[in-house]
């Protein structure tokens, strides 16, 4: 009865045989039911990129041979675009899928002292609205560089801003396109050159039937889109942590609040001062001198709506912008006690939100399906709107400039803009893959693409309150401070006492599997303590690395003062009466103050201004 025949074994092996089947056939289950929610979210993923991609331009595809689209409503939508879509497209330039990603994870490993950053981008839309924009409202310009040429009677100084414009945007989006496909490969598994290949297709098929009105109109769908998730995020995480005070309770008891630091040093990664002020010069730079912002602002009839919608995106942009850190509050009440970092269930920060939606929504059909596709989505509009504006500005700034090309025929110019966007996308795909192939390119570009803020943003200065400021000073202004805030960023990036430290997170909440990893990992800790302890010590007396440890986020601003302070002091030894004209160049106030200035008129150092010189703004003088 005992042996190895006997009925007892037989017994046993037929119940531990009943037992492994019943666990197969409970795995196939979950199998069958995974890929089916697995199917969902493909399906919702797939459809979420298409409808979004197709309804900007339903119209053109539905009247593909009866209304031939002309350059003027290629560049400037026609005039024919709501206050509100243009609301929500300008407002998308502060909430990218950077930001979306990057914000949240931000405030859990760092704290909030970033948020304040806020401030600066508030303050910078009534300036641009009362300053910027009445400069170029009556000028009739296609691109914004173009008045820097009729203020400067220089072609130089117009490439060097448009190249500017071009590298930094091409960084920009490199990036851009790039963040995505790290969500698409972690949670889906697509390759990231087919994530990056697919926005290449998207953007170029868009930028051949689209436009600036299609382009905005995807800004509209995305805008929406993002805030609907996010929201979504947020309801989420409040009812499961038990409340918004109970949200506010988590964060604030573990220091992830730091707010109104008014510290005065400059080698703080962020206080309130820095946020502010260099937030504030590279919004200026961004809504006042670039580009891909100023077609919009140019695309509206008249200078009141312009100044009505800016003002009343204010509150828009506030929404937007808060709500990334609103989530990133919230997740941290969720993980506040099991850092899925410190565990190492993720291998960066910026993992964080995609880890969520996965933590907490994989078995529900479609929910990552849309989160991807907002991701995706959000790439790819920043991608067509901003290969819009690349392709304008190359047109008028560089390629008109070829004998016999300006009088070629409206729809030949605008064919050669949509070539000259496609290749752009083809090189944005390119910089995708670069960012992809190499280690820490990401912050190397965003520094670099940072840099640029300064010398774009002084150049405009000096042309539009400086009246003594001529082509040599502004172009050797911007020169100078390229290199220089160059030489800081790359000193910046080699010198390995620069480092940025992360707020204290806990394990302690963890499963115990996930606690062996910290054990198998507390060395790598300690060290990385000793390293940042040993970064935080900077030696007085090196005054290159006091140089290179200063906060990224002055940049704009010494670069912006240097550009200004070096074009003064060169336009002022090199003034002749060849740098004379058109007063109207300058701002209203400007020319307010110097009517009734004693020198108007006359000598005072070496330059002279003239108010009789006219430069039509069709006839420019080119140095």
């Amino acid at each position: 009865m005992w042996g190895r025949n006997g009925s007892f074994f037989r017994f046993c092996n037929l119940y531990f045989r009943g037992q492994q089947a019943e666990a197969r056939q409970q795995q196939a289950i979950a199998d069958g039911d995974e890929a089916i929610d697995n199917a969902w979210n493909y399906v919702v993923f797939v459809a979420f990129v298409v409808i979004s991609a197709l309804i900007p331009i339903r119209k053109r595809l539905c009247r593909r041979s009866s209304n031939s689209k002309s350059k003027q409503d290629y560049v400037f939508g026609a005039g024919h675009i709501s206050t509100l879509a243009m609301m929500l497209s300008i407002a998308r330039g502060t909430l990218g899928v950077i930001s979306v990603l990057g914000y949240p994870s931000e405030f859990f490993y760092r704290g909030s002292a970033l948020w304040e950053s806020l401030y600066g981008v508030v303050t910078a839309y009534p300036i641009v609205c009362f300053v910027f924009i009445p400069v170029y409202f009556n000028l009739g310009i296609t691109s914004v560089y173009q008045y820097l040429e009729l203020r400067f009677n220089s072609r130089i100084v117009r490439c060097l801003a448009s190249g500017t414009y071009i590298l930094r945007t091409l960084l920009s989006l490199g990036v851009t396109i790039y963040t995505p496909t790290v969500a698409l490969n972690t949670i889906i598994g697509v390759p990231y050159w087919a994530s990056l290949l697919c926005i290449t297709v998207i953007s170029i098929f868009f930028n051949a039937l689209g436009g600036l009105k299609a382009a905005v109109a995807a800004d509209v769908i995305q805008s929406l889109s993002m805030t609907a998730m996010l929201v979504a995020i947020l309801i989420y995480c409040t009812v499961t942590v038990g409340g918004v005070d109970k949200i506010w309770t988590i964060s604030s008891e573990n220091d992830r609040f730091a707010f109104f630091n008014f510290a005065a040093d400059l080698h703080l990664r962020v206080t309130t001062t820095s946020a502010w002020l260099g937030e504030l010069f590279n919004s200026l730079s961004l809504l006042g001198c670039q580009q891909n912002f100023v077609q919009r602002y140019l695309s509206m009839p008249t200078l009141r709506q312009i100044r009505r919608t800016l003002l009343l995106n204010i509150p828009i942009v506030i929404l937007l912008f808060s709500l990334p850190w609103l989530v990133g509050m919230a997740i941290y009440a969720i993980y506040w006690h099991c850092d899925p970092l410190k565990a190492s269930v993720i291998e960066k920060m910026d993992q964080i939100l995609p880890y969520f939606i996965v933590d907490r929504f994989a078995r529900v059909p479609g929910v990552w399906g849309i989160f991807v596709g907002t991701l995706f989505n959000g790439a790819l509009t920043l991608n067509i709107s901003n290969i819009n504006s690349l392709a304008t500005v190359t047109w008028e700034d560089f390629l008109s400039l070829i004998p016999g090309w300006r009088k070629k025929s409206e729809r030949h110019q605008l064919t050669v803009i949509k070539l000259v966007g496609t290749c752009y996308a083809v090189i944005i795909m390119g910089v995708g893959f670069i960012v992809g192939l190499l280690s820490g390119v990401i912050e190397s570009s965003m520094l670099i693409i940072s840099a640029t803020s300064g010398p774009l943003l002084g150049v405009f200065i000096l042309a539009m309150f400086v009246p003594f400021a001529n082509w040599k000073g502004a172009a050797m202004g911007m020169i100078a401070s390229h290199l220089s805030i160059l030489w800081i960023v790359i000193g910046r990036l080699i010198d390995a006492s620069v480092s940025d430290e992360l707020l204290d997170t806990s394990i302690e909440g963890c499963y115990a599997d996930l606690m062996m990893a910290e054990k198998n990992s507390s060395s790598d800790g300690l060290l990385a303590i000793a390293l940042e302890e040993g970064v935080n010590v900077v030696d007085a007396s090196d005054l290159l690395t006091r140089i290179y440890s200063i906060s990224y986020m002055y940049y704009g601003v010494f670069g912006t003062v240097l550009t200004v302070l070096s074009g003064m002091v060169i336009s002022l030894a090199t003034w002749s009466s060849q740098d004379e004209y058109n007063m109207k160049m300058l701002h209203p106030a400007v020319r307010w103050l110097y009517a009734r200035c004693p020198f108007n008129g006359k000598h005072f150092g070496s330059f002279e201004v003239s108010t009789s010189l006219s430069v039509p703004p069709n006839e420019t003088v080119s140095k």
